[in-house]
């Protein structure tokens, strides 16, 4: 089984007030210091655009511009009258951001959800390198949901597959200013191959032994505890699944902005494309 989540970080309406502002909660890890003057859409009984506002800084008390920003602190303005607004949007409306794709330099990418679509893109271009070979073994490739509030996808695709392996395709953090070398991977260099304790390190082995013989250039993920993906749910379905992970390396991750190198997309497809055609099963061992 080969998986990748495909949800995104968001909101959900909380409450609307007598002029039709809306407050908002969030759903996933949302930093409140990116939502200052986004673009939304509330996707109530139709869509409706909206923007979060931002008080000026001319209007701002010292006590206000010298303290953090809180989400309960925020409201939402879609222009509408409080009755079209509560007449279009409902207590509980789920709300995304709007926000545009587009290309950077350096074949870089950019845009909302790309943790973990990225992912995806990596799925559907291992689909294609596996459609010119020959391999002996059912592969089941899953896009899952609710990975960002807790793993359920990944749970139940797993328990429901049985696989005898599986290889988790998510993102790990790229290399941005004001971060350390350690916890930071930088973009182009290739799929981060994760070693750790609860990933089977035969397969870790296997990626990393393939990635030096075919050229594929990668890095080293170390993760000593749970990954923050979806492997930890894999890997304890059932009787456990030898799990292997294979990241992204990803900008900005959890705003309107991350950003990718597509060279390191078409990598990972490389490489995992390559694993597939060489693993051979015999019993549950891998490799």
């Amino acid at each position: 089984m080969i998986t990748a989540h495909y949800d995104e970080i968001g909101m959900l309406v909380k409450s609307i007030d007598e002029k039709g502002f809306i407050k908002f909660t969030n759903i996933g890890g949302l930093d409140p210091r990116v939502l200052l003057a986004q673009e939304v859409i509330i996707h109530g009984k139709e869509d409706v655009f909206g923007v979060i506002g931002a008080k000026p800084p001319h209007l701002l008390t010292q006590e206000e511009s010298s303290k953090g920003i809180k989400i309960r602190d925020l409201s939402i303005d879609t222009g509408l009258s409080p009755s079209r607004v509560k007449e279009l949007i409902s207590i509980g409306d789920t709300i995304t951001f709007r926000a545009f794709p587009f290309n950077l330099n350096g074949n870089k990418f950019s845009s909302k959800s790309l943790d973990n679509r990225s992912g995806i893109a990596v799925l559907v271009e291992t689909m294609k390198e596996l459609s010119a070979r020959k391999f002996a073994h059912d592969v089941y490739f899953t896009a899952t949901v609710q990975e960002e509030i807790g793993l359920a996808g990944a749970a139940t695709a797993t328990y429901n597959i049985k696989p005898d392996i599986a290889i988790v395709i998510d993102v790990c953090h790229g290399d941005m200013p004001n971060t350390s070398k350690e916890e930071t991977y930088p973009l182009g260099k290739g799929p981060a191959i994760g070693l750790g304790p609860i990933l089977d390190r035969n397969i870790s082995r296997k990626l990393i032994d393939i990635a030096k013989e075919r050229n594929i250039p990668y890095q080293i993920d170390v993760e000593p505890r749970d990954t923050g993906t979806e492997a930890w749910a894999v890997q304890v379905s059932r009787s456990g699944v030898p799990t292997g992970l294979i990241s992204i390396p990803v900008r900005y991750m959890h705003t309107p902005v991350e950003t990718v190198c597509l060279d390191d997309i078409r990598n990972a497809a490389r490489l995992t494309a390559e694993f597939v055609s060489r693993y051979e099963t015999e019993g549950r061992t891998c490799c």
